[in-house]
């Protein structure tokens, strides 16, 4: 049985433990580690399993050039590789989803599998005259989910992570 819930003070070495194990030690743990050290308005989310963290969902503000307009940007989503593909990532992201539409945010964007997010409603974000900050990045890999059509800026925009995203 998974439980999902908010981060909480104290989750933060697990955390890390799961973005380690799930990127093979790659950048993402560090990436978490800074933007909750930048005291950002983030969204994180932990599964639980016997009261281990063996997963984690990060949402962090998006923003869009030229625009008073703030989405969030979900990245990173991590499972720790023994219990990856049995649905615990689609249920982080289904309940961080399910948060936010409530917080009121207007939209999420991710970088992600064409094949993983459209179940969970995200479709390219260029139908919505959304860009990627990113020079190259695929049409069909950067996605969004729009809760609220009528805050979205007619023309679209670029879309701007975190800046400790480039870092």
């Amino acid at each position: 049985m998974i439980d999902i819930r908010e981060e909480l003070p104290g989750d933060e070495a697990a955390v890390r433990l799961v973005n380690l194990a799930a990127f093979e030690d790659g950048p993402e743990a560090d990436l978490v580690d800074r933007l909750r050290a930048a005291g950002t308005d983030y969204r994180s989310f932990v599964a639980i399993e016997h009261d281990e963290i063996v997963g984690h969902i990060l949402f962090t503000p998006a923003a869009v050039d030229g625009q008073d307009l703030v989405g969030m940007g979900l990245a990173p989503m991590a499972v720790t590789p023994a219990r990856q593909r049995q649905g615990i990532g689609s249920e982080l992201v289904r309940y961080g989803l399910e948060q936010l539409r409530a917080m009121k945010y207007p939209f999420v964007v991710v970088l992600g599998h064409p094949e993983y997010y459209p179940r969970f409603g995200f479709e390219r974000a260029s139908c919505f005259g959304f860009r990627s900050q990113w020079e190259g990045v695929p049409d069909e890999v950067f996605m969004v989910t729009v809760f609220d059509p009528a805050a979205l800026p007619a023309g679209g925009g670029v879309v701007r992570y975190r800046i400790e995203f480039g870092e």
